[in-house]
């Protein structure tokens, strides 16, 4: 029972990475089909999915489509109720969904004004009136949730649900313009950026370069707030390993890091690793090992 799942460029797509997160973080089994979201091509892409017109879109494994990632959560929730994408609790329950509904809907001065990029953090950004009234309202409901359900955990219900998913596309917004934060928003913040799965899909991001960027505001801007190993891809070995770490096919392309070099399947998976060699535990073991 596999779902597949159709996604937009990882680095501004905020609703594909709610898509995906839906998925991975629950442990549900899926692939992913890139389309052309910024590329031109989507149309093209997704001609064979009658009324899939935007990302994420996701084909259920009895031949559904879902075109949203609301109906997504609802769906992948309905079909998988071992998997925990909501609370247990009545009542986090209730307050999850109203949180996600609201996401869904609303905030639209954030959206339009701050959109989705995870290349880089801006050095100066100066936020509307209405941009910070967004933020006054997401902070307060994160707070609401995180005080009366988050004692177990660091998400806003104690562990990871689907209310998390949503506003981890709000959680790298905030990350890129640089919002000025209470400690409880802040901290709810910094556990996304630090996020096994964030940290992945922005590395998968990083395998794409823009010419030119899609969202250049003339600003001064520093690196995204990881601190990633200073890995680099070379043209050729030895490598240290003889099978990709990730495949177990054998080696095609190269990365250095620490003086040592180590080989991968694909260009693809050599870049993902070296724009953050810590967010992939099958490389790190083959590094510690």
């Amino acid at each position: 029972m596999t779902y597949e799942l159709y996604i937009g460029d990882r680095t501004f797509s905020s609703w594909s990475l709610r898509g995906w997160l839906l998925l991975e973080k629950f442990g549900l089994p899926y692939k992913t089909t890139m389309v052309g979201l910024y590329a031109g091509t989507m149309a093209q892409d997704m001609a064979h999915l009658p009324g899939a017109k935007t990302v994420p879109a996701l084909v259920t494994p009895s031949g559904g489509l879902l075109t949203d990632s609301l109906a997504m959560a609802e769906t992948l929730a309905e079909e998988n109720p071992q998997a925990g994408l909501y609370p247990a609790d009545p009542i986090a329950r209730a307050m999850a969904r109203s949180m996600i509904a609201e996401m869904h809907s609303g905030f639209g001065a954030l959206r339009s004004d701050c959109p989705h990029n995870m290349e880089h953090t801006l050095v100066v950004f100066e936020p509307s009136d209405a941009i910070m009234n967004d933020v006054a309202r997401i902070s307060e409901l994160w707070s609401m949730a995180r005080d009366r359900f988050g004692e177990d955990g660091p998400w806003l219900f104690g562990r990871y649900t689907a209310a998390d998913a949503f506003y981890a596309p709000i959680a790298n917004r905030f990350t890129t313009y640089g919002i000025p934060l209470g400690v409880t928003a802040q901290a709810y913040v910094d556990a996304h950026i630090a996020d096994l799965s964030n940290r992945q899909w922005r590395a998968m991001g990083q395998t794409v370069r823009y010419d030119p960027f899609p969202y250049d505001f003339g600003l001064k801007t520093k690196p995204w707030p990881i601190d990633a190993l200073p890995a680099r891809a070379v043209d050729q070995g030895p490598s240290e390993n003889e099978t990709c770490p990730y495949s177990g096919k054998p080696v095609t392309h190269y990365l250095e890091l620490d003086g040592r070099t180590f080989g991968v399947c694909n260009a693809f998976c050599r870049d993902k690793t070296v724009a953050d060699p810590e967010a992939w535990p099958k490389f790190m073991a083959l590094l510690n090992n």
